[in-house]
């Protein structure tokens, strides 16, 4: 009898819990609806813009208290900036009974946020002059969270300053654990600390795309460490890292990448509908830079840039050929024969205003370019060529000169073809602007006329070991 009345006891007790969890959950049902304006009240404080709730509010006992929140939007006065499908908080359900709101875990399902700046320079997430968001309040107490998630989330930029252009779909986050410590937003990367994996299907910028992103992502103490960076790009598989520093008064970058063995037909699809080159070369790059804006971060971008590759071919132009009729001819351009170093490391910036599509309209036949080097030296925005040059069966081509990355132009650029020794049988020079480039006329002792030839000749049997004006002597072999 003694232990039937206490399992009796047992089972009653339970469904008293049972029913008691009941009630509790159905007044606090009732409490979520009734206080809507509320809660969007202190999620417009937690985010420091307009949040409304259109869609339906509920709350699950299981596997824990849960608040959804269905149909989310952000934005400010007259202007859009993210909608949420659902948002889930996990909450603690002791300290609610103690009226006080502890957020223990968040789930954000298909985000769509949009990021816009303006000509003036201001975002549109950005208020009024001399308004404080509320989100820069002071936190009374850290804020952590076990547990955060985001699914199926898109991201979208446009700068009407640059004309850049970014998305970002299918992206998940998960993040286990996010603490921000006390503080207020101006110190919020400094308070920050979590670790995260990132996954995107796809990132598509202006003149690029990727797919198959994946990151994991440390951070803490104002530091911001993105390893194991992968993505496909162009037929390869690049990685690479990237650490952020918050600590100082402007955010500072180092980005490490390298792109092995990727498709140089891929690259050029970005140009031209033809096939123009096909083959496999690797890229890899070392940059830092520092500053809050584009501009900033141009102005002080420096490192190394390489891009090298052998046996590649190109279509619609037999170089060999060409450059041997170039005496009579007068017609060939060796900016057209540069182009492929600048569709290289800086090819999506520069070739604003280059037709490539004029690569693959030539008078016929290919070349195979047996080697190629293209290796950069940045500082202060402006890209160096240290060691430019390629090597056709018959030909050695090289360049020098700089990119103004900040202003957007050629400073003297030149492309020459090459006696054996490195100096220059003719060359020609590209200067002004990205989108407006000027080639100036080619420069050769060819068509300085036959006495003059002759002369030049005549010296070089006599003194087969003078000097000459070196243009090259870089990593490039001559032709056997």
């Amino acid at each position: 009898m003694a232990k039937r009345a206490r399992f009796i006891l047992s089972v009653a007790g339970a469904i008293s819990g049972l029913l008691a969890i009941a009630i509790i959950a159905s007044l606090l049902i009732v409490a979520v609806n009734a206080y809507r304006p509320q809660l969007e009240t202190a999620a417009a404080k937690a985010f420091g813009l307009e949040v409304r709730l259109t869609g339906a509010l509920g709350l699950d006992l299981f596997p824990g208290l849960q608040l959804t929140l269905e149909d989310v939007q952000i934005g400010v006065p007259g202007a859009e900036i993210a909608t949420v499908r659902e948002v889930r908080l996990g909450l603690a359900l002791l300290p609610l009974l103690r009226k006080h709101v502890r957020i223990e875990t968040l789930v954000i399902q298909q985000p769509r946020i949009l990021v816009e700046r303006g000509r003036d320079g201001r975002f549109n997430f950005d208020r009024g002059e001399g308004e404080s968001p509320p989100a820069a309040e002071a936190q009374q107490s850290p804020l952590e969270l076990s547990e955060v998630a985001v699914t199926e989330g898109t991201l979208r930029y446009r700068d009407e300053q640059s004309g850049e252009v970014f998305a970002a779909r299918d992206c998940s986050l998960e993040i286990h654990p996010m603490r921000i410590a006390r503080g207020n937003s101006a110190g919020l990367m400094r308070s920050l600390s979590f670790t995260a994996e990132l996954a995107c299907g796809e990132i598509q910028g202006t003149d690029i795309a990727v797919t198959d992103v994946k990151v994991s992502a440390t951070g803490q103490h104002g530091a911001i460490d993105l390893q194991a960076v992968t993505l496909k790009v162009f037929g390869g598989q690049g990685s690479g890292s990237i650490h952020v520093d918050f600590t100082g008064a402007v955010p500072h970058y180092n980005v490490r990448c390298a792109l092995p063995q990727f498709h140089v037909e891929e690259f050029f699809k970005r140009f031209s509908p033809q096939k123009i080159a096909e083959g496999w070369m690797d890229f890899s790059s070392s940059l830092s830079m520092q500053g809050k804006t584009f501009s900033e971060l141009r102005q002080t971008l420096a490192g190394q840039v390489s891009l090298r590759g052998g046996n590649l071919t190109i279509h619609g132009h037999d170089l060999d050929d060409e450059l041997s009729r170039f005496t009579s001819s007068q017609n060939f351009n060796l900016v057209d024969v540069g182009a492929f170093f600048f569709a290289g490391p800086f090819g999506m910036v520069i070739s604003k205003g280059y037709n490539f599509a004029r690569l693959a309209q030539g008078p016929g036949g290919s070349s195979t370019i047996r080697t190629l080097v293209s290796d950069w030296d940045i500082a202060q925005g402006i890209a160096r060529a240290q060691d430019v040059a390629m090597a056709t069966d018959k030909n050695r081509v090289a360049l020098q000169g700089e990119l103004d990355l900040i202003n957007e132009r050629f400073n003297h650029l030149t492309v020459a073809l090459l006696t054996p020794e490195g100096c220059v049988k003719v060359r020609q020079t590209v200067r002004g602007s990205f989108h407006h480039p000027v080639v100036e006329s080619q420069s050769t002792l060819r068509t300085l006329g036959g006495p003059v030839l002759k002369l030049y000749r005549m010296g070089r049997a006599l003194f087969p070991g003078g000097e000459c004006d070196v243009f090259y002597a870089g990593s490039v072999e001559p032709p056997e």
